[in-house]
């Protein structure tokens, strides 16, 4: 397990007793900024929010929480595929795509910031995203499946992008609309 591994551990371990920060849905305006470049100097905050942003997303639950959708518009992200019982959270700061398949698959996603509201996307099948660690080091990983749509799907967050973006006009409206009338009825 690398350095980074074991620091993405703890900020997740500490989110058992961090409070949720609120996951902010469409229209707010920050969910369609693109979001800017982390500096050395933001991450000492950053580590302090963390906790917080897992909490945030393993009670909603989801699998991936990128900054925006918290109100921050900084480029990073989390992303965990693994069970409660064997977490494997990974923390992206300035993720960037550096290749992807030509080949397309698509999956059904939804998103912390529509919630209850689903759809199938086409994303490139596979990818190589690089990203800096908390600590500063420069990653590289392959990714595919759920684990690649996801990385694809909190980086388009921080591109201001939500998935419903890559419907036709009438589906993203239809979603936005019934999102709309849900959050009007709680």
């Amino acid at each position: 397990m690398t350095h980074a591994a074991n620091t993405d551990i703890s900020f997740s371990a500490a989110s058992d007793g961090a409070a949720p920060l609120q996951i902010l849905t469409p229209p707010h305006p920050v969910l369609r900024q693109k979001a800017r470049l982390v500096k050395p100097e933001d991450v000492a905050d950053i580590r302090k929010i963390l906790p917080s942003m897992f909490s945030a997303m393993y009670q909603a639950p989801g699998i991936g929480l990128a900054a925006p959708q918290v109100g921050l518009s900084q480029r990073f992200l989390l992303v965990d595929l693994g069970e409660k019982d064997a977490r494997d959270p990974i923390v992206m700061i300035n993720p960037e795509v550096i290749a992807e398949t030509e080949d397309m698959a698509a999956r059904e996603e939804g998103c912390l910031s529509l919630p209850n509201q689903y759809a199938e996307v086409v994303r490139p099948e596979k990818i190589r995203v690089r990203w800096n660690t908390i600590n500063g080091d420069v990653m590289e990983r392959e990714a595919e499946g759920l684990l690649a749509t996801c990385i694809q799907h909190e980086i388009d967050h921080l591109e201001g992008v939500l998935f419903v973006d890559h419907l036709s006009a009438l589906r993203r409206n239809m979603i936005l609309r019934r999102l709309a009338k849900e959050l009007k009825r709680k």
